[in-house]
């Protein structure tokens, strides 16, 4: 069974296929350029699978031409079914879906681990694996591989005042952000490339091979 398989069974959005392989890209393109023994394999399932749920949490109505060819009343109904199967926590339900699909526990405790409010255990006390899949979503807008304070300037816009994960205060979400950046740097002392080396140019085509990824 390939991603691309799991994808189609679960009806992902193709934006959220691409954020997913995008964010897989960064991770494994990471692995590739550490100076130390890493489980690639985890790192790599973790970023490709760890918004599986997110429909849930979405708004339908911000990306319209993310929506075509089968258009937003295609989409609402599949978010529908989603919120009826699985619940209103796009966490939870991908934490479901992970089990659903046959995932190691390891896997599924890096997916766990996901999170902006978690950054600053994840600096402090996660894995090198954990680390590199939670910055590798810090490096994926819905547009693509950009710069991580891009991307977190623009989730803090489109998620302040609707999910808990996203702070509303300004301090707050500066003190996570420092996190953020601290994470960035652990990660970078002990690769042969730099944060500016991971551009959408470089990873986009890596992205495209990860769909034949095969998970069993």
């Amino acid at each position: 069974m390939t991603v691309q398989d799991v994808f189609e069974h679960y009806r992902i959005m193709p934006i959220l296929q691409l954020h997913q392989l995008r964010v897989a890209a960064v991770g494994k393109t990471t692995c590739d350029h550490f100076d130390r023994a890493l489980d690639m394999q985890s790192v790599t399932l973790a970023c490709l699978f760890h918004d599986m749920a997110n429909i849930i949490k979405s708004d339908l109505s911000v990306f319209p031409e993310a929506l075509e060819p089968k258009g937003r009343e295609y989409w609402e109904g599949v978010k529908k079914e989603f919120i009826e199967q699985y619940g209103k926590s796009e966490h939870h339900a991908a934490l479901a879906i992970a089990h659903e699909i046959g995932l190691s526990e390891s896997v599924i405790r890096l997916i766990d681990g996901i999170g902006f409010s978690q950054l600053e255990n994840t600096r402090d006390r996660g894995s090198f694996e954990l680390k590199i899949v939670e910055y590798s979503d810090c490096r994926v807008s819905p547009h693509g591989v950009t710069s991580m304070d891009a991307r977190l300037e623009d989730a803090k816009v489109r998620y302040a005042n609707k999910f808990s994960d996203m702070p509303e205060a300004p301090e707050r979400f500066n003190e996570l952000l420092q996190a953020a950046h601290d994470v960035e740097r652990q990660i970078f002392t002990h690769t042969d490339i730099r944060p500016e080396e991971l551009t959408e140019q470089v990873l986009r085509p890596i992205a495209e091979t990860l769909r034949e990824y095969k998970i069993t």
